[in-house]
């Protein structure tokens, strides 16, 4: 499995979601508190609504800009917080076609395509 993981997140219907064929996703909606930080993460990239770059992993690499800490199970998902932002967000159980187990800690980086 990569150490580095990358999806490319975009605004459909008013929400933001992902498509990834390699793990049979598509329009996998963020929701809960999720769709939140990525308006926050989002901020200064132009025309992100249309599609950007989300590193992500479980370790720390250079050039992360955020660190999301594990918090509790629910409803087949997590919840992880992000302490520098003050706010948390769900990841649903496609969290699991990334990671076999739910990681403390992810790591990311949001830029433009």
């Amino acid at each position: 499995m990569n150490s580095l993981l990358v999806i490319a997140p975009y605004k459909f219907e008013g929400m933001w979601v992902f498509d990834d064929p390699a793990v049979g996703l598509r329009q996998e909606p963020f929701v809960s508190g999720a769709d939140t930080i990525i308006d926050m993460l989002t901020q200064s990239i132009p025309n992100a609504a249309e599609g950007f770059r989300l590193v992500f992993s479980a370790q720390p690499f250079p050039g992360y800009e955020a660190r999301f800490v594990w918090n509790r199970p629910e409803m087949g998902g997590n919840w992880y917080a992000w302490p520098e932002g003050g706010i948390e967000g769900w990841l649903c159980p496609a969290l699991f076609k990334y990671f076999e187990t739910a990681p403390a800690e992810i790591y990311v980086k949001a830029s433009a395509k």
